[in-house]
């Protein structure tokens, strides 16, 4: 983002764009809602401090499965689903995370991950999958082959998990890719080599997956937001 700012801190029409990730969260009446917080989290945590959500704290930022690592001593005592979502993908409804829980539970899967079709798929990582929606893998954009990178269908950053699955297969993935980082998609290929169901459910509206990285995109945003209010 070009800015000494953590990202979910920027604003998207006057509300930083963590705010929309939370209200959408508290609408599904979560037991707890946990903020991993690392760059700059002071901000976050004063601006968000009477909020029903608790803060933990990632010292070292060595990718998106190390982030929810953290998390696993605040639900040792918690058996159930777990919801991730990144706090970077603000326009997500509750009618779409409800089912992307309904599916997960449905199929009794160990990993659901929220899956959209896009034009472009950009950066984002490729979903490998069979017709009846099972996974096969998730590959990341840095690391994905010629032909991977024609498939549209892509990962936006949002999973269910059974909670033992996920702290289970997290403890197995390795730091081993271009970034150096833990990646959470790798659990979705250690949990298949385990024998262990993991699908895919795919968005009906891949503009509620759309991620922010840039400031382009953050402007992006605020047109498509401001397009519906008018529209509405």
């Amino acid at each position: 983002m070009k800015s000494d700012l953590p990202k979910v801190f920027h604003e998207i029409l006057g509300e930083p764009m963590l705010t929309y990730v939370l209200n959408t969260v508290k609408k599904l009446s979560p037991l707890k809602i946990m903020v991993v917080v690392g760059h700059q989290r002071q901000l976050i945590i004063d601006y968000y401090k009477d909020w029903p959500v608790e803060f933990v704290i990632q010292e070292q930022q060595l990718g998106t499965g190390h982030a929810v690592m953290q998390v696993e001593p605040q639900l040792k005592d918690f058996s159930g689903n777990v919801l991730v979502l990144a706090g970077d993908v603000p326009l997500l409804s509750e009618k779409t995370l409800r089912e992307l829980i309904g599916f997960h539970i449905k199929n009794n899967a160990s990993a659901t991950d929220l899956t959209a079709v896009l034009e472009d798929a950009g950066n984002y990582g490729r979903i490998i999958r069979k017709e009846n929606g099972e996974i096969i893998k998730i590959v990341e954009r840095k690391d994905a082959s010629p032909e991977e990178l024609k498939i549209r269908e892509i990962n936006t950053g949002t999973f269910c998990f059974d909670k033992e699955a996920l702290f289970d297969t997290l403890k197995k993935v390795r730091a081993d890719n271009a970034q150096k980082e833990y990646y959470l998609t790798d659990t979705i290929e250690i949990l298949k080599n385990t024998g262990l169901p993991v699908f895919a459910c795919r968005a009906e509206n891949p503009s509620e997956t759309l991620g922010i990285n840039t400031k382009e995109e953050l402007i992006r945003i605020e047109k498509f937001l401001l397009s519906n209010k008018l529209t509405t």
